[in-house]
């Protein structure tokens, strides 16, 4: 698997929520995003904009317990999946979520677990940057060919968003 990347710097809410909207822009029913980094780096804040920049009013709130949660928005609906919990792909596949992909766009905190799952797809790694509270670095790669081509375009605007 080839990834192709870049990252960028959020230094607050506010930056990680225009970042998802950027995202948000270039997302389609059949997605795979996935998100990893240390407990609250800001994978369930990054969910929470995303599905909020896809005009959703849904109360998004982490699923480590139930495993998943579905959100109805302007273009679908977002099935958001934390795989902390999970064993590893075994567990995942027997979950049966994998008739869902196709349909909706899939978010899933943890990502590097079950990763093996999706050939195609995103991958955020959010980390603390600096010792500061505020200040993420949001790592971003292409895995697979869907993204690649997306990569340039959410760079450039991403990097107008934030300077």
């Amino acid at each position: 698997m080839d990834a192709e990347g870049f990252k960028v710097v959020c230094r607050g809410l506010a930056d990680t929520e225009a970042v998802a909207a950027i995202v948000a822009g270039r997302a389609r029913p059949g997605d795979a995003i996935l998100l990893d980094g240390k407990l609250a780096a800001g994978k369930t804040h990054f969910v929470k904009a995303l599905v909020a920049a896809f005009g959703s009013t849904d109360a998004v709130t982490s699923p480590t317990y139930a495993i998943a949660h579905f959100y109805a928005t302007g273009i679908g609906r977002v099935l958001h999946i934390d795989a902390y919990r999970l064993s590893g792909p075994a567990e995942f596949r027997d979950l049966g979520f994998d008739g869902y992909f196709a349909d909706v766009i899939t978010v899933v905190e943890w990502g590097r677990i079950v990763a093996e799952e999706f050939a195609d797809h995103l991958a955020i790694d959010l980390d603390f940057t600096d010792g500061a509270d505020t200040v993420r670095t949001l790592a971003f790669a292409a895995v697979g060919e869907r993204w690649a081509p997306e990569m340039a375009t959410l760079q450039a605007r991403i990097a107008e968003r934030l300077a």
